[in-house]
């Protein structure tokens, strides 16, 4: 009945509405979605801390600290593994993920379990960020709002777009930072038919989250300070600076999932990262949790207030131990948020760049200032040190210049963005040549970039452009046994196999055909002495820029694909060659 019902709304729909009408309103209600999915997912986080924490006895507090984060990654990991029985990714790169491969299909599971285990993990401790988890519950929602209307893969790739900036746009209040996120991010085309619907979907979810939370917004900075000309120089040295932290961050958060992913228990992983963790926010408090309030006594001066609950409070007004505290503590952030993941956490990076920036941005103005080389801004000079993380972390310099101008809601510090943000990306795309988000997609060949031939060879299956209807000759038979394979087939190649069906080589028809038709030759001549080898081999772990690469060099028109030399069949030139300009034709996004 209500797929009888569907399928008459959509033929209704076909005939009175436009495509592109009917794309709009559809941007507006995944915004509304996404704005309505950042709340939800911020206040569950809110309410497991307060339930938590409630009569926090004052003796027992470092001690709970350290039990938390454990308690809440094993509620993880045994909702992942008995309850949703699904890898549940980490956010962003999942989604970019899914729309290069999976012909952007993201399963209606993803439509809450990164809420329940990012909560769960956030809220109990884990030292990760919620935005991630958010991008991909949106970017779900898109994904399965598209396929439920039956809609073509460039529409549903436009409408996780969507998803991604009402996500950002919910979280931060900042629907101009959401956009260009999305854009950025997520590689899309900058063209009318992809900002429109992503400024309506941002627009609404930013309106969303106003309406449901207020004025409880996550940040409510006001400059304080001017930008002064003369602080050109020392924003130059922080962009050196953040961009070199940048490549720590990047390097060290991979060592440390790679040092886990040798363990495949993940309990054995649970207990190795909880039990870390639980030491580092035992011995650091403001390594609990996402890191908010933190950077919030950033702003405000009270920087002392860090060490509160820790058993530095004693020093706290050593402003010299305070700064080399605050340096620690930017690099143990990363550890701590490597630690979550490495032990089954669900989240996001985003909050952890922005609150090692902070603190980053914080320590380089407080040394200069204590040391007496200059007087700077410590809180210019920390927000915009949260600009240089992200550029430099997220390879996203558009985002940082935004996002930073608006939940300051101004753009006085714009310049000053502008040199430390493209410097600090300009330094870690030096080292390192792959976001965060991207650097697993591209080890595995699959990472989507602004160069549309290899975004569209990545969105490519090698699996539907290989033919199998090749006649396969034994390399036992003679040229009689070839000639009435010959004769029963319409294509004029043949691989050649031996029992196992192992791949020996080829034999192409025009080189036989001198002699295909001497009967006297039928018994002498043996299938081994025809055949040759390829000049190259495709394997299916091959992605298609590879396969491409190999027709480019051999100058082949059919290639064959052997697996672990079993014989598969063969991929043409001719059809990779159509399938690509159709394919080009189905993911451009501009009208």
């Amino acid at each position: 009945m209500a797929k009888s019902w569907l399928n008459r709304f959509l033929i209704w729909r076909i005939k009175h509405i436009q495509q592109k009408h009917f794309v709009l309103f559809l941007s507006l209600v995944v915004g509304l979605l996404s704005g309505a999915a950042a709340v939800i997912i911020k206040n569950s986080v809110h309410f497991i801390q307060k339930l938590v924490t409630k009569g926090f006895s004052q003796d027992l507090h470092n001690y709970l600290y350290f039990v938390f984060p454990l308690v809440g990654l094993l509620l993880t990991v045994l909702i992942i593994k008995y309850l949703i029985r699904r890898q549940v990714g980490h956010g962003i790169p999942g989604v970019l993920y899914a729309i290069s491969k999976k012909n952007s299909i993201i399963k209606s599971f993803s439509l809450y379990a990164s809420v329940v285990t990012s909560a769960l993990t956030v809220g109990f401790g884990g030292s990760v960020g919620l935005e991630g988890p958010t991008v991909s519950t949106s970017g779900a929602i898109g994904s399965n709002v598209g396929r439920f209307l039956k809609l073509d893969y460039k529409t549903i790739t436009l409408l996780i777009g969507c998803g991604a900036a009402g996500a950002m746009s919910g979280i931060f209040n900042a629907p101009i930072a959401a956009l260009v996120f999305a854009l950025e991010v997520f590689m899309f085309d900058l063209s009318i038919a992809s900002i429109i619907p992503f400024l309506m979907a941002s627009v609404s979810a930013a309106i969303t989250s106003r309406m449901m939370l207020g004025d409880n917004v996550l940040f409510d900075i006001q400059i304080r300070d001017p930008f002064l000309a003369g602080d050109v120089p020392f924003y130059i040295l922080l962009g050196v600076f953040t961009g070199l932290i940048s490549v720590y961050f990047n390097k060290m958060f991979w060592f440390i999932e790679d040092a886990f992913a040798r363990f495949k228990n993940p309990f054995i992983r649970l207990l190795i990262g909880g039990s870390l963790l639980g030491v580092l926010i035992f011995f650091i408090p403001p390594l609990y949790g996402e890191g908010f309030q933190t950077i919030k006594m950033l702003f405000s001066g009270n920087y002392s207030s860090i060490v509160n609950n820790s058993m530095f409070y004693g020093q706290k007004d050593n402003v010299l131990l305070m700064i080399g505290l605050i340096f620690i503590l930017m690099f143990f952030k990363v550890i701590a948020s490597g630690l979550t993941f490495g032990a089954g956490g669900v989240g996001g990076v985003f909050a952890p760049s922005l609150f090692v920036g902070a603190t980053g941005g914080f320590v380089f103005a407080k040394s200069i200032n204590f040391f007496g080389w200059s007087s700077i801004s410590e809180s210019n000079f920390t927000l915009v040190g949260m600009g240089g993380l992200i550029a430099g972390v997220l390879h996203a310099p558009l985002t940082a210049l935004f996002l930073i101008a608006e939940i300051t809601s101004g753009y006085e510090l714009i310049i000053p963005l502008m040199i430390t943000a493209a410097i600090a990306y300009l330094t870690s795309k030096y080292f390192v040549p792959h976001s965060i988000y991207n650097m697993q997609l591209a080890k595995r060949g699959e990472l989507i970039t602004r160069d549309k031939d290899k975004t569209v060879l990545t969105q490519m299956d090698l699996h539907t452009q290989i033919e199998k209807d090749f006649n396969t000759v034994h390399i036992n038979a003679n040229l009689g046994d070839l000639v009435q394979i010959i004769a029963q087939s319409s294509r004029n190649l043949f691989p050649v196999v031996d029992d196992a069906g192992s791949f020996q080589g080829m034999i192409e028809l025009n080189d036989i055909r001198e002699i295909m038709f001497n009967a006297e030759m039928y018994d002498e001549v043996k299938v081994s002495s025809l055949m040759v080898e390829p000049q190259d081999l495709i394997s299916l772990k091959d992605n298609m820029d590879v396969v491409v690469d190999k027709f480019t060099k051999t100058n082949a028109w059919n290639l064959p694909v052997v697996e672990e030399g079993k014989y598969v069949g063969f991929v043409s030139k001719s059809k990779l060659f159509t399938a690509y300009r159709n394919h080009l034709k189905e993911t451009t996004l501009e009208e």
